[in-house]
C-alpha cells in the first residue's frame, strides 16, 4: 500500500518519498510513515546540511554514490522528493527495509 506510493520508477531509477526529521540524535531510517519513508538524520536543517545528510545516508543503504542521489522537490520542507539513479523499485525498498 505505502510502498507503492513512496517509492516510484523514473527513468533510470526510483524517486522516495521522504519525510525528513533533522537535529535527531543519530541518523537513521525509521520505515514507512503514511505514504514516506521516515528518515531522521543528525544534521541540522540550516544551509542544506540535513539535505546532504538524507542523501549520503540514502545512497549508503542503497550501495551508489552520493551523486546519484538528488533532492528534487521540496527543499525547504521535511516532506521531500529523493531522486536515486541506477536502482530499481524493488531493490531500493528492499535495501531501505520497506519492502512488503
Amino acid at each position: 500500500m505505502g510502498v507503492e506510493r513512496c517509492i516510484k520508477a523514473v527513468e533510470g531509477g526510483v524517486e522516495i518519498a521522504v519525510k525528513v526529521v533533522p537535529g535527531a540524535s543519530r541518523s537513521r531510517l525509521m520505515g514507512l510513515l503514511g505514504d514516506a519513508l521516515k528518515v531522521q538524520v543528525a544534521a541540522p536543517a540550516e544551509k542544506g546540511k540535513a539535505n546532504a545528510a538524507v542523501a549520503a545516508l540514502i545512497a549508503g543503504k542503497l550501495g551508489v554514490a552520493v551523486k546519484a542521489v538528488e533532492i528534487v522537490a521540496v527543499q525547504a520542507t521535511p516532506n521531500k522528493r529523493v531522486r536515486v539513479m541506477g536502482v530499481t523499485p524493488s531493490a531500493a525498498a528492499g535495501a531501505l527495509g520497506i519492502g512488503a
